[in-house]
């Protein structure tokens, strides 16, 4: 028997997806509001709205796109998972970064980057000895 109203396969792929995440159905709060926009007299007698909040993220989704309840419970709770998918994925990058800046920053620079630095650094002291007063001639 298929809860939200589509078609077991999807419902497996969901079932799948929240426990690759590891998001339980205790973590969500969902709330039913009702619609704004189109739609008539169905949206204003009716809470087919769905607000669903990842409460250890805070994360929250809010899904009127259809007029059934359940298919927009099952469509809130596909575009939750996708934004602590994208979250997770961001803090894993940020971190695979930061360790890539580090480990380059370690690392030992070749010749030419030697060598290269040294003559910027002549190059500038060359600059500051130009820039000296000349010495003041004793006797004039």
């Amino acid at each position: 028997m298929s809860i939200f109203s589509v078609s077991v396969e999807k419902e497996n792929l969901l079932q799948e997806r929240i426990t690759q995440l590891g998001v339980s159905e205790d973590d969500l709060r969902e709330t039913f509001v009702r619609s704004s926009g189109p739609g008539g007299q169905k949206v204003n007698k009716t809470s087919s709205c769905v607000q669903l909040v990842h409460v250890p993220t805070g994360l929250s989704v809010k899904c009127q796109q259809e007029r059934s309840q359940l298919l927009n419970r099952f469509l809130a709770r596909r575009l939750l998972l996708d934004r602590i998918e994208r979250l997770q994925r961001g803090l894993v990058e940020a971190e695979r970064m930061r360790q890539e800046r580090i480990r380059r920053q370690k690392r030992k620079r070749s010749k030419r980057a030697k060598e290269k630095i040294l003559h910027d650094k002549h190059h500038q002291a060359e600059k500051k000895v130009r820039r000296a007063r000349p010495p003041i001639a004793d006797g004039i």
